[in-house]
């Protein structure tokens, strides 16, 4: 069984957010449907995808 977290940026209070399992596949979906299934990406494109997220500036 994968262990699912939510952002650090999330609010705790049920706001729109996603969750991610992480391992050699990184899994990821939607805190408000989750009963819609996720999405599969390999744990290097992951690391990638945040990796591009954090550098970018916050004003875009």
């Amino acid at each position: 069984m994968r262990k699912w977290h939510t952002s650090s940026y999330s609010d705790g209070g049920g706001g729109e957010c996603v969750e991610v399992a992480e391992g050699p596949l990184t899994l990821v979906r939607d805190t408000r449907n989750r009963e819609l299934g996720h999405l599969v990406f390999p744990a290097e494109a992951w690391s990638a995808f945040l990796g591009g997220v954090k550098a970018e500036p916050a004003d875009g």
